[in-house]
């Protein structure tokens, strides 16, 4: 676990910033008849011109059944994560999830965003309320004393409450000088629990829940996850530095 100073959790809010800036741009510009290829080249012009650099192009996990050709994870309705840039056509009440990081003069910052094109539907508008009120929850647990279980079990018990469905086996991470870090940041949990939470520990915290069960299955791309029953999913997340005097949200968007 590799715990930031003062000073680089500091650097690290010109990362955020922009991440944040990114996916505003993206949620204004969404619209019926765009394709997913051109919401990623809208963010890849934006990464151009920031002089920032984009950490999903050409990244390979060992998940990944090949490198990723994207600058953003693009899922819509039933996708949850990862979902690749392709010649998809946005639909009018499509609930798109957007999932974006980049490196800004050497730090990364991580976020995702979900909402519904229009015309809403009452059951994808409480679905995106509740995985928003997870994050928050999520982040009100993050303190500095507190165990890594609190953060999961606020996740777990916001998206149970509300009866959906949660996969804990991809969720949230550390974030510093590369997109994955340790620790693990599950989104299913038991209070005071797993490990201590210490002043300078920046992490990533995305619940995602499905309108389900908690199955998802994987496209044959290697990368795209969906809810297994077809459901409605929607994934959130923020990069969160932990501090003495609370938690700090980096890629807080006005």
């Amino acid at each position: 676990m590799g715990l930031k100073t003062a000073a680089q959790i500091e650097q690290m809010r010109p990362a955020g910033r922009f991440v944040a800036s990114v996916l505003t741009s993206l949620r204004e510009v969404a619209a019926p008849g765009m394709t997913l290829k051109d919401l990623d080249e809208h963010a890849h012009a934006m990464i151009r011109d920031a002089g920032a650099r984009s950490v999903y192009l050409g990244y390979h996990p060992e998940f990944g059944a090949a490198p990723y050709p994207g600058v953003l994870c693009t899922s819509i309705n039933d996708a949850a994560l990862h979902g690749l840039p392709s010649d998809q056509v946005l639909a009018p009440g499509d609930l798109v999830s957007i999932d974006f990081a980049a490196e800004v003069d050497g730090w990364v910052a991580d976020s995702a965003i979900s909402f519904q094109l229009p015309p809403t539907t009452p059951d994808a508008q409480r679905l995106i309320a509740v995985t928003s009120a997870a994050l928050d929850a999520a982040i009100a647990a993050a303190r500095v004393g507190g165990r890594m279980g609190d953060i999961s079990s606020a996740i777990g018990q916001v998206g149970r409450d509300a009866g959906y469905g949660i996969n804990a086996d991809f969720g949230g991470h550390g974030v510093g000088r590369t997109m994955h870090e340790d620790p693990h940041v599950p989104n299913l949990g038991r209070r005071r629990s797993g490990q201590r939470l210490k002043a300078g520990l920046v992490i990533a915290i995305e619940p995602w829940f499905m309108a389900g069960g908690d199955g998802y299955v994987i496209d044959p791309d290697g990368w795209t996850i969906r809810s297994a029953d077809g459901s409605l999913t929607a994934h959130v997340e923020h990069t969160v530095a932990l501090t003495d005097t609370g938690p700090v949200v980096l890629t807080a968007r006005d």
